[in-house]
């Protein structure tokens, strides 16, 4: 564990006790806290007291919350598990971080978070996982219904063990980007320019692995969509779900939005639809989305990086003991027809039940006594009772981590530029959907899944009644970009932290919304505004018509925070 990458300071111990501090501050040039007054906004603790962080090097993301340094048994755990997070799994049957396959996205969760940060966009060309760095994940669906596919797992694979074959040939795929010119022509009224961008991925059917061995796919279309920050997390988890219901009921009764509310999520006042959980030991108790893009996912006990600890490696535990395959059965029905597949599996299947005693239903053998190994690929794939390959503990670890990690604090709150910045993103109307600030609830711990209850619900970071500055209504959106995310519904996505992306990455480009299309906050702004069907298309048209003074003031602010 690399202890030192963490700062620590001994003001937040004294933040936690209730006192008033000033704050440690980070000597790096350029990127310290040097500036800021003895008086400190509230904006500044962007988390809180109990979960602003006060360092803005390349680390700035990956600082334990104050709440995680008070306690010497929360700090273990966060750093185990940040091992779990950083460190590659492998496709051995035993050891440490066991588990990987047989299908599976990446061997670590870092190389889609790079620096804990959003991913970074990738150049034309092939699409390449094994860049630490690329965050993208494919979203394939039925242009029809806008629904994903059944044939392919919702994040779809492109790695598997020998003698599996991967569903996806990762060498196949291709990024494009394509330049845009705007209704504006991509100038400001004085004379200043900018330039547009987005993605375009292709997957060939002859890259499908199903689709090439007789599987009937019908029609697809692609889109890409970029993992985003993790820090933060637990501190939007902390607000109450009557607080996000009154949002979105103020945003009704407001009725700002040219394109309303998602009415899949809320309409008249009440949730139509809510996140649940009954595969994984869930009662299907009901809860308002939160998390992803898309607005998938509940509590963050249950949400995308709960889900992805399982998913992207596929390696099980106590709570999901199978594998993460697609809906149709497609791949294990052609697996287990594939005579390259059938040729390897006993060897495959030795390694992991060499007795042949554990799982009997895995070595079936015909009236010859040979082994009927379609039969038994067929039920290895499908099984619910894999053996546990992660345990409880690493994923109570890995949980403190994620819901452990601070939001930098914000940088520059005293430049004049800056403050400027922060009147004009208001009066523009930014600041409606990027609602600057909630405050928590008594963040309770809420799992979908049922896992995290009594003593293992105690283990986790609690930040109740903090007011927090994630710069989000939490709510989702239309912008109407051109190759627009799937549906064209998006979360709003937090601002707090994003000014120090490149920095935190090594990213080339600050690589700004869902799929990593804006390089910087400009381009940015401007795909907001590229459609007058667009939410923000009013305040892009009071953007364009600011100063260049203020227009950069605006970027200022937008990077401080």
């Amino acid at each position: 564990m690399r202890r030192n990458k963490h700062f620590f300071c001994p003001a937040m111990l004294l933040l936690l006790a209730g006192f008033v501090t000033t704050s440690c501050e980070d000597d790096e040039k350029g990127g310290g806290n040097n500036d800021q007054p003895e008086d400190f906004p509230e904006w500044y603790y962007t988390g809180g007291e109990l979960g602003t962080a006060f360092v803005a090097t390349q680390t700035a993301f990956e600082q334990p919350t104050p709440v995680v340094d008070a306690s010497a048994t929360m700090t273990n755990s966060f750093n185990r598990g940040e091992q779990l997070f950083e460190k590659p799994f492998n496709s051995n049957t035993s050891g440490v971080r066991h588990g990987l396959g047989p299908v599976y996205i990446r061997t670590s969760c870092l190389h889609c978070h790079p620096g804990y940060g959003h991913g970074k966009s990738q150049p034309d060309g092939a699409f390449n996982t094994i860049s630490t760095g690329n965050g993208y994940l494919l979203v394939v669906y039925d242009p029809a219904t806008n629904a994903y596919v059944n044939w392919l797992s919702g994040m779809p694979q492109t790695k598997a063990v020998a003698p599996f074959k991967a569903p996806l040939d990762e060498s196949q795929i291709t990024i494009k980007w394509h330049d845009y010119t705007d209704a504006w022509g991509n100038r400001f009224p004085d004379g200043e320019t900018y330039a547009l961008r987005y993605p375009e991925v292709d997957i060939p059917r002859s890259a499908i692995y199903v689709a090439n061995n007789g599987w009937e796919i019908g029609n697809y279309e692609v889109r890409l969509e970029s993992t985003i920050g993790i820090y933060g997390t637990g501190l939007l988890d902390a607000i109450s779900d009557e607080d996000l219901k009154a949002e979105y009921t103020k945003q009704e009764q407001d009725g700002y939005m040219k394109n309303g509310l998602n009415p899949n999520i809320f309409a008249n006042g009440e949730w139509v639809g809510q996140y649940a959980n009954t595969a994984q030991g869930g009662d299907g108790t009901k809860y308002p989305f939160r998390y992803t893009y898309a607005l998938s996912r509940g509590p963050l006990q249950d949400a995308a990086g709960a889900n992805a600890f399982w998913n992207i490696t596929n390696a099980t535990r106590s709570d999901r003991r199978f594998h993460y395959l697609d809906a149709a059965g497609s791949y294990a029905s052609i697996s287990s027809q594939d005579p390259d597949v059938q040729a390897g599996f006993r060897d495959y299947i030795r390694a992991i039940d060499p007795e042949e005693t554990n799982h009997p239903e895995w070595h079936q053998k015909r009236s010859d006594a040979t082994y009927d190994e379609e039969a038994n690929i067929l039920a290895y794939l499908n099984s619910k009772t894999l053996d546990v390959e992660v345990s409880d503990q690493d994923y109570i670890d890995l949980m403190v981590w994620h819901r452990g990690l601070a939001v930098p604090a914000a940088r520059n709150v005293s430049d004049e530029e800056v403050i400027r910045g922060r009147e004009l993103f208001a009066q523009i109307g930014c600041a409606y959907c990027h609602k600057p600030s909630w405050t928590t609830g008594d963040d309770e711990i809420r799992d979908p899944a049922r896992f995290f209850v009594g003593e293992k619900a105690d283990k986790l970071p609690r930040y109740p009644h903090q007011k927090i500055w994630p710069y989000t209504d939490m709510v989702q959106h239309k912008l109407h970009m051109v190759n627009d995310i799937r549906t064209g519904w998006c979360r709003t996505t937090p601002l707090w932290g994003r000014g120090l992306h490149q920095r935190c990455t090594g990213a080339e480009f600050a690589d700004r919304l869902h799929d990593c299309r804006a390089r910087n906050v400009i381009e940015a702004i401007m795909w907001h505004g590229t459609s007058t069907e667009s939410d923000a298309y009013k305040s892009v048209e009071q953007f364009r018509q600011l100063s260049k003074a203020d227009r950069d003031a605006i970027v200022k602010f937008i990077d401080s925070i």
